[in-house]
């Protein structure tokens, strides 16, 4: 069940990943993170965000597609990551850097790629199964630290069994599930923390089974946030109309979409962003928008970061539950996957 997978999720630190079929090849090349890039789908790409979103400076490529990323040299590492193993778009990079003679491993709980590891002789570590691809970020952000060799990291990671507390965060979820309601929700945060906004917008999608955007500042306040005032309609009609489309009617032809904004504030951005959230804040608040603030808490940088996670996978859980869906089963995707093999 989804929510014991969110009560449970501080235990995935206490875990200890293992490389299997460890070459001397392979030893060679931990330790280096330039050049090395993960292959993922959703959130079989997670890891290698979240550590970006760590530090940037390790400049981890993720690859979400079939293939592999341009100007691929033979001394890169290629880190095949799906959660399930089955994921095509992965195979089909894998199967391509193994052709072109590339420097190859392979995180998945199973599936094909576990087999390919296996048969070939490949160093891999095997993910705890039995989750949704989306719940495992703490077993993959270990893995992937594990292979590239980076111990620092890895023991940061650790004492996060100890400080995280998922529990802590329920109530908050709670309250912006209830907030959010029938709105279509629309995160915004800073560059720095482009991976929280693209997993709030994950976790709608897949465990509220509802659609969600992001963007981040400063780009938004220079272009999308003008896409609003064809919804708002506040320089043309009186406040109050602008209020009534944010309940649900239609001026003038414009049908309502409903938004509320999710500002994830962060005391660690630059001084100039956080001005532009406050901002937008209070002008889309008098515009009769709804707009919420979620600040980033914790102690360290993965401290934040998860907790904030952990907050989104709440948020999104009890929107389900509001709306009496099963959040864990993502039924289209499944049925999409099929038809993709017909």
């Amino acid at each position: 069940m989804i929510e014991e997978d969110i009560r449970n999720f501080d235990k995935q630190f206490s875990w200890e990943p293992e490389i299997k079929n460890q070459g001397s090849t392979f030893l060679q090349i931990q330790g280096r993170t330039l050049g090395a890039s993960v292959l993922g789908m959703g959130g079989s790409h997670l890891g290698g965000d979240l550590l970006n979103a760590y530090d940037s400076k390790l400049g981890l490529v993720t690859h979400s597609d079939y293939g592999l990323p341009i100007n691929i040299s033979t001394d890169d590492l290629i880190i095949a990551s799906s959660y399930s193993g089955n994921t095509e778009e992965v195979i089909d990079g894998l199967n391509l850097a193994l052709e072109k003679g590339l420097k190859v491993a392979v995180l998945a709980s199973g599936g094909k790629l576990l087999e390919i590891a296996k048969e070939k002789s490949l160093p891999y570590i095997q993910l705890p199964a039995d989750l949704q691809p989306r719940m495992s970020a703490g077993y993959q952000v270990k893995a992937l630290a594990k292979v590239l060799g980076q111990e620092d990291i890895l023991e940061e990671l650790s004492r996060l069994a100890q400080k995280l507390n998922p529990s802590e965060f329920e109530e908050r979820g709670r309250e912006l599930a209830e907030k959010i309601g029938n709105k279509i929700p629309v995160v915004y945060a800073s560059q720095n923390n482009y991976t929280l906004a693209y997993t709030w917008k994950i976790r709608f999608n897949e465990t509220a089974k509802i659609p969600a955007f992001y963007n981040l500042f400063p780009e938004a306040n220079h272009n999308e946030m003008s896409g609003f005032i064809g919804v708002d309609k506040s320089e043309i009609y009186p406040l109050e109309n602008s209020r009534a489309i944010s309940r649900g009617s239609r001026v003038d032809g414009i049908s309502d979409l409903s938004f509320i904004f999710l500002l994830l504030a962060d005391s660690e951005d630059h001084p100039r962003i956080q001005k532009r959230m406050e901002i937008f804040s209070k002008l889309f608040t008098d515009k009769g928008f709804s707009v919420e603030q979620t600040a980033l808490t914790g102690e360290g940088r993965f401290h934040r970061l998860f907790s904030n996670l952990l907050l989104a996978d709440w948020t999104s859980y009890y929107l389900a539950k509001q709306k009496g869906i099963d959040p864990e089963q993502i039924p289209l995707v499944e049925e999409f996957k099929r038809l993709m093999n017909g």
